[in-house]
């Protein structure tokens, strides 16, 4: 681990926080605290309320001088570390949260010890590292090898890259190169049931808008896409293109849509079809590529989310597509200072970044470090931990289970037949209690508790800890 500290600044003098150089003393001693700080914040972190309760600002002011190393270490210990979460561990359930595995972790530590740009490559094994993490992840979900991507701050980012590129590729079946021209001539219309957030926020940024997309019927007490409805609206489009977003897995009712006949009409209609599998791919290592996530092979793109489910740190997302070349023309950058020797497409024209981080090394090491049965069986515990959950819910008359558990995330709702509490006030109550910390959801149109379990060091004392806690608020009401 020394090697994490070795070209890092020397120490600043108490009396002066000016001077930067190099010495083996001040490594050992950043060395040291950096053990130190790892060791209380992750001993400390089944006891810690999930959800910080303590949110007060630090004293932050710009030193003239700086405060030097102890000074600073100190303000961390007392000001900053107090107001953390306990999201790296098993009882943080809001949203999709993965913890960071230990060796991940570990690889993270190196991320910055390295510091490496991925942006072009020529200059070091980085750029091959992170080709052949995006070739094993496609290999660990069974996607064909005609896949190419890369890696991303996150799922909001790979769901821009595939606006951009959707948006090139219906250009270009109208003769129009958009990344060049502009979208002024551009015909689209776009298609989806439940886009996620960071789908519509794409769609604003990449210049279609927020609310461009045409809003597909959902199949009965479902998030998924009605193929009917989808089939009527690709035959009655006006527009000369057209793209369709499905999901892997809806937000809030994990729900699936069925990619297979989604993508024969695709085909049909000439349609670019994206879909978001930010956590939903994961099922593919349960029930295989014939399960949920049939056909999903068959798409254009794919976001998934690392930072997820394959529980490596935030950020980690990935962009996957069968079409290369319309990212490129979609983000490509030429300069002199910037050719490479490579044969391969330099990562800064196939993404938003020039400058772009590591991140693909905690990928490789956890697809190295645990492989193909390691991970399933962290997702398969993880499932099993959420049935557990769902059965306790829907057998205990204070909640009900609004939607039976489908994969990792539970909903549900204080039963008003025998409580006044409302889903917003159990909830607080829930959080509160430092327990668990868990979301809100809508399920056709009521306000619901969502929970979703997808953390590596979840254990089944954390379920039952749950239990217990959940059970405490009804007796307390």
């Amino acid at each position: 681990m020394l090697l994490f500290f070795q070209w890092l600044m020397e120490q600043p003098s108490k009396d002066s926080g000016t001077k930067m150089n190099y010495s083996k003393d001040s490594n050992q001693q950043l060395l040291d605290a950096f053990i130190k700080q790892f060791n209380h914040f992750h001993e400390n972190i089944v006891s810690r309320p999930v959800a910080s309760s303590v949110l007060h600002q630090p004293s932050c002011h710009l030193p003239k001088s700086g405060l030097g190393f102890e000074k600073l270490d100190t303000k961390l210990s007392e000001e900053i570390l107090p107001n953390m979460s306990a999201s790296n561990g098993g009882r943080y359930w809001g949203f999709v949260t993965g913890g960071a595995n230990p060796i991940a972790t570990y690889a993270d530590w190196l991320v910055s010890t390295y510091n490496q740009n991925v942006s072009i490559g020529g200059d070091s094994i980085a750029t091959s590292i992170e080709l052949r993490s995006v070739e094993m992840l496609c290999e660990l979900f069974d996607l064909p090898a005609t896949f190419k991507g890369l890696f991303t701050s996150g799922a909001t980012a790979a769901n821009l890259l595939a606006a951009f590129t959707a948006r090139q590729f219906v250009g270009h079946q109208q003769g129009l190169d958009i990344a060049k021209s502009g979208m002024k001539a551009l015909e689209v219309s776009i298609y989806s049931a439940t886009p996620h957030a960071s789908m519509t926020k794409s769609l604003a940024m990449a210049g279609f808008g927020s609310e461009s997309y045409i809003k597909i019927d959902c199949e009965a007490n479902s998030e998924s896409m009605q193929i009917e409805s989808l089939e009527n609206a690709l035959k009655s489009n006006s527009k000369k293109g057209a793209i369709v977003i499905a999901s892997a897995a809806t937000v809030t009712g994990t729900d699936f849509d069925d990619f297979i006949n989604i993508s024969k009409l695709c085909k049909q209609y000439g349609a670019w079809l994206h879909v978001d599998a930010a956590f939903g791919i994961f099922e593919r290592l349960i029930s295989g590529k014939n399960g949920r996530t049939a056909g999903l092979e068959l798409a254009d793109s794919i976001t998934l989310d690392c930072h997820k489910w394959l529980n490596v740190p935030y950020d980690c997302g990935v962009f996957l597509t069968s079409n290369q070349e319309m990212l490129r023309q979609s983000c490509e950058v030429k300069a002199p200072y910037l050719q490479s020797v490579e044969e391969e497409i330099p990562f800064m024209s196939l993404g938003i970044e020039n400058s772009r981080r590591f991140r693909a090394l905690p990928v490789w090491a956890t697809l190295m470090g645990y492989g193909r049965d390691g991970i399933k069986s962290a997702i398969k515990k993880n499932i099993q931990q959420a049935k557990k959950l769902a059965d306790w819910l829907n057998s205990n008359s204070n909640y009900l289970l609004v939607k039976a558990c489908q994969l990792n995330v539970v909903l549900f709702k204080p039963n008003p037949a025998v409580t006044t509490l409302t889903s917003s006030e159990c909830m607080s109550r829930l959080n509160q209690s430092g327990q668990l910390f868990l979301t809100p959801g809508s399920w056709q149109g009521e306000p619901i508790i969502r929970a979703a379990i997808s953390n590596w060091s979840t254990s089944d004392e954390d379920i039952e800890t749950a239990i217990v806690q959940l059970a405490a608020i009804m007796t307390n009401s």
